[in-house]
């Protein structure tokens, strides 16, 4: 049996109660498991789990920001489960939400279907000032209602800018409705896209999106925005997304130029066979989080 093994079943398999518990902790690790509106791939509601598992297998050290981040603190809630209704599932998460954030920590939740960001955001919205949101995505999620709810996975960011008005970046986008494509025409929405065929393999787009962006940034990332090669148990996984490093270039300077001041990752599905891009999505939290907080960490190997 490996060592991993039989660590705690927490965020980094943190064994030092000085960094994993939740008074020390800078950072909270939100599992959020949910599948209620999915409409093709099944297995999101498990995928919140899998990733804090999956995340017990990780080195702690982040080679590119010469530091151990989990040292600001990483704590791992308890996990929210899924409610009867899509309604009462949104409803009771953005309260859940909203007496975490008077924690005044770092959110970072784990979906679950990209539906449950909604909620999370808009207890952000209410608590951050002159908020904006950089989604990466391969679907715009504008839609009003999908499958007869307004509380879809297809229609967080209808939530997000018609009814918030967040000023947002979307990123990633491949795939879009005609209706959607109608109202992003209209030039109504405060958002601005920036589609895959256009910025895959490039980074010379990425000043352009954080630019679009205000102070105080959310980031949401449906990890099909990156591409089904790297990450193929997802619930629609769309062929031509991001890569990985320029996915991470995007979030580090990011980091560098705005204040994220809370973050999700969603639509990973567990399945048979899912573990390495479970640990993916792991790593990619584990990285955003050292790029947001590397002005906090000591350096190990101090070279500068």
């Amino acid at each position: 049996m490996s060592e991993s093994a039989n660590l705690p079943m927490n965020f980094g398999g943190i064994e030092e109660e000085n960094y994993s518990g939740l008074e020390p902790a800078r950072v909270l690790i939100f599992p959020v498991s949910y599948e209620g509106t999915v409409s093709y791939g099944a297995g999101t509601g498990a995928g919140a789990m899998a990733i804090v598992e999956a995340s017990r297998n990780m080195e702690l050290y982040d080679e590119e920001t010469d530091a151990e981040v989990y040292k600001v603190g990483i704590h791992t809630l308890e996990e929210f489960a899924a409610r009867e209704t899509p309604e009462a599932m949104m409803n009771e998460l953005y309260e859940q939400t909203k007496e975490i954030l008077k924690n005044e920590k770092f959110v970072c939740m784990l979906g679950g279907e990209h539906s449950v960001s909604a909620p999370v955001i808009r207890a952000h919205a209410e608590k951050f000032h002159n908020l904006s949101v950089l989604q990466i995505d391969a679907h715009a999620d504008l839609r009003d209602e999908y499958d007869g709810t307004p509380h879809s996975h297809a229609s967080i960011m209808a939530r997000t800018v018609k009814d918030l008005r967040l000023p947002s970046v979307q990123v990633g986008i491949r795939s879009i409705s005609a209706d959607e494509a109608r109202a992003v025409a209209e030039g109504d929405l405060p958002t601005k896209i920036f589609w895959a065929k256009d910025v895959v393999g490039r980074t010379d787009w990425i000043d352009s999106a954080i630019d679009g962006l205000t102070e105080n940034v959310y980031l949401t990332i449906d990890i099909d925005g990156l591409d089904p090669s790297l990450v193929p148990t997802t619930g629609t996984p769309e062929p031509g997304g991001l890569g990985w490093y320029e996915t991470l270039t995007l979030i580090r300077k990011l980091a560098a130029k705005k204040r994220i001041v809370g973050m999700d990752l969603v639509e990973f599905a567990k399945t048979d066979n899912s573990d390495a891009p479970a640990f993916l999505c792991a790593k990619l939290v584990y990285k955003t989080l050292a790029y947001i907080f590397q002005n906090e960490t000591p350096k190990v190997m101090k070279i500068k």
